[in-house]
């Protein structure tokens, strides 16, 4: 458990989540615990179980063993690593986030519009969805995890598509939402070198639990060099991005205010 948050609310916790499907084991005795105020960034390679273990977790697919407990009342906002919608469905930004939407209040243009100020995200809100770009397109889907309010975020790969810029940015951009709204949020990322800095808890996932703890602890962890390779856990996996501007949802460099724009950053 991270530090500073073993006196925080737990939101939700799975313990001895096990899954198998014929005859082969996509889970194996995996716990996971997400506090008030937390990030929490499963990590691990493809086929390691991640997205399925995101499943258990939201109650969408059953465990073979094992038990998932929510705090009471606890409203969840999920962010899904992919998205389909058809080239030809009539569809707006509006309508989008207002898709399964439960209370009028949320449905209000000016509630949509704070949501897409507080994300970043530049179309109005009568624009087709299929004119977003990638980075438009995750900004959106993050104002409509956050339509209701919830206490807890699930975020399943959500720089998934966007260039490496664009996704330290959109990690910064969970962060601030973490930090503004005091949620507790569950991300699944590749990238643990870009998504470190915003992550309080670390747990490296391969069907089980290999290894968690500090960013900078797992990134140490002999394991996570085997997983990762050995660059990753000679430094490679940290990543600055010290610039003087910063990316606009469609690439946009934008000046940070009191500064000119012109720095070319550190990418470590």
């Amino acid at each position: 458990m991270a530090s500073g948050f073993t006196e925080s609310p737990v939101l939700i916790e799975a313990s001895g989540v096990s899954l198998n499907f014929a005859s082969r084991t996509i889970l194996s005795d995996v716990g996971v615990t997400v506090r008030a105020g937390e990030i929490v960034t499963l990590i691990g390679p493809n086929g390691a179980g991640k997205s399925t273990l995101v499943r258990v977790i939201l109650g969408l697919m059953p465990p073979s063993s094992g038990k998932v407990e929510r705090r009471g009342g606890l409203v969840i906002g999920y962010m899904p690593q992919n998205l389909t919608i058809d080239p030809i469905q009539p569809l707006t930004i509006a309508r989008f986030l207002t898709l399964g939407a439960r209370r009028k209040e949320d449905a209000s243009n000016d509630r949509l519009e704070s949501l897409m100020t507080e994300v970043g995200a530049g179309p109005a809100l009568d624009s087709p969805v299929q004119a977003m770009s990638s980075g438009e397109m995750r900004r959106v889907m993050l104002a409509r995890a956050l339509l209701r309010d919830p206490g807890l975020l699930v975020l399943d790969e959500p720089g998934q598509g966007v260039d490496i810029n664009g996704q330290a940015e959109l990690y910064r951009l969970i962060g601030r939402i973490r930090d503004e709204r005091g949620c507790g949020v569950l991300m699944v990322s590749h990238d643990l070198h870009l998504v470190m800095a915003e992550t309080d808890h670390v747990i490296c996932l391969n069907r089980h639990v290999c290894c968690q703890g500090h960013p900078e602890a797992v990134t140490r962890d002999p394991v996570y060099a085997d997983l990762f390779g050995e660059q990753a856990a000679r430094g490679f996996a940290f990543y600055h991005h010290n610039h003087d501007h910063r990316h606009g949802s469609d690439g946009r460099v934008v000046p940070l205010e009191g500064q000119e724009t012109g720095g070319t950053g550190d990418h470590g």
